[in-house]
């Protein structure tokens, strides 16, 4: 199969050429390549598809038709690989659930699905973070409700594995208390408010505990400026800490709050918006590591509720390239190159995969992206619903399994 007319996107760049695959591995990059069958790209861009690292199922229910569903999902929007938050019912924190959930990933049909482990337990107790590692967990899993001697010895764990930790910043006095960001709208609302200084302080502490134990951190789905300003002055000083941060938080401050909208209840908190514009500057400076549709599906049943009993949570996964091409690339914020090391380069190295560059030899993850289609967003959970968005992902290639849309 030869793809004519491409734009070739990887982290590297974009360059205009042909691409020949061949029982779903790419055997050349050139111009003018002949196959048996000749795909017109149409000047859409050829790229790697996406990894996505904060991912949630249906109502965070762990069971197969929920992990079928958000694969099929996923693809759809570009994303070829998923990690899913362990903080699911049942939690991913014994080997009971972990089998469980790896029993349901041999038969998908659309993106990949790995799993998380959570460190702790619902009872705050270590879970066996070394058993469930070598079952097949690709990363640990820390809400920073730990106290000091558990997040002490999960970082024991994740050095002894040589593993990223994935941390999600949060303090349980204070996320308990409130249902969004504490300011102006909370105020107008008669909302509880919850700080941003629930995500800065426990930050700044794990910082410490990554540089006193030489471990790697990805902060989880981060919401406030000060949080990436003090990640950024740790990695000057040679920490191995890294920051991720949500679509939504770049795209919507908390007026999206307003007349109590429950799709944009999300956790965390959406930022204000002088702090999503610090936001959008801090990516495009390039302080940014990862970027994700941070997809917490719920039913209406959960949502369509007052505000303050509402789920946290709203759709993105099925118009992820999309969202990333419309709201970031013809924003001018990055570059289609950028996308692919923000979604999918820079992710896939946090699990210990090298990914996102095209090079012959290779087993095909790829997709084709037309920025001449459009694409109308139908969903009443999604942040974004009625939008049209330029762009739509028509083709995928997952080694020799090719999926048109």
């Amino acid at each position: 199969m030869v793809i004519s007319n491409a734009i070739i996107c990887d982290s590297n760049g974009e360059r205009r050429a042909d691409v020949r695959i061949e029982e779903g591995i790419l055997k050349e990059i050139g111009e003018n390549l002949k196959g048996s069958e000749t795909i017109d790209a149409r000047g859409a861009y050829f790229m790697p598809l996406l990894l996505d690292l904060n991912v949630s199922l249906q109502d965070s229910v762990l069971n197969a038709n929920n992990i079928k569903a958000l694969s099929n999902q996923a693809l759809k929007g570009g994303i070829g690989h998923v990690v899913l938050n362990p903080n699911s019912t049942p939690a991913i924190d014994n080997e009971v659930a972990l089998e469980f959930a790896q029993n349901s990933l041999g038969t998908l049909k659309g993106a990949k699905v790995d799993l998380m482990l959570n460190t702790l337990k619902e009872d705050a107790t270590l879970s066996n973070i070394a058993i469930l590692l070598k079952r097949g967990a690709v990363a640990p899993y820390m809400s920073t409700i730990a106290k000091n001697n558990l997040a002490i010895k999960i970082a024991e764990y994740v050095k002894m594995y040589d593993v990223t930790l994935f941390c999600k910043a949060e303090d349980n006095s204070l996320i308990n208390s409130g249902v969004m960001l504490e300011g102006d709208v909370s105020s107008s609302l008669g909302l509880a408010g919850i700080p941003d200084l629930s995500e800065v302080l426990h930050v700044s502490r794990m910082i410490e505990i990554a540089r006193h134990f030489k471990i790697k951190i990805l902060f989880k789905s981060i919401a406030s400026p000060r949080s990436i300003y003090l990640i950024s002055q740790a990695k000057k000083d040679g920490v191995d800490v890294k920051c991720e941060v949500s679509i939504h938080h770049l795209i919507h401050s908390d007026k999206a709050c307003e007349n109590f909208n429950t799709t944009a209840k999300i956790n965390p908190p959406l930022a204000s918006l002088s702090d999503v514009q610090l936001l959008q500057a801090a990516l495009k400076n390039k302080e940014i590591d990862a970027i994700t549709t941070l997809h917490q599906p719920s039913s209406p049943v959960n949502k369509e509720v007052a505000f303050y009993d509402a789920e946290y949570g709203c759709e993105a996964i099925e118009d992820a390239l999309c969202l990333y091409y419309e709201k970031l690339v013809k924003s001018g914020m990055i570059s289609m190159s950028d996308v692919v090391k923000l979604a999918a380069a820079n992710p896939a190295r946090s699990i210990g995969l090298e990914y996102g560059t095209f090079k012959v030899g290779q087993k095909v993850s790829a997709l084709l992206f037309d920025v001449n289609e459009k694409t109308t967003i139908q969903n009443s959970q999604s942040l974004y619903d009625g939008e049209v968005l330029d762009g739509k992902v028509f083709m995928t290639f997952q080694e020799a399994k090719v999926s048109r849309f």
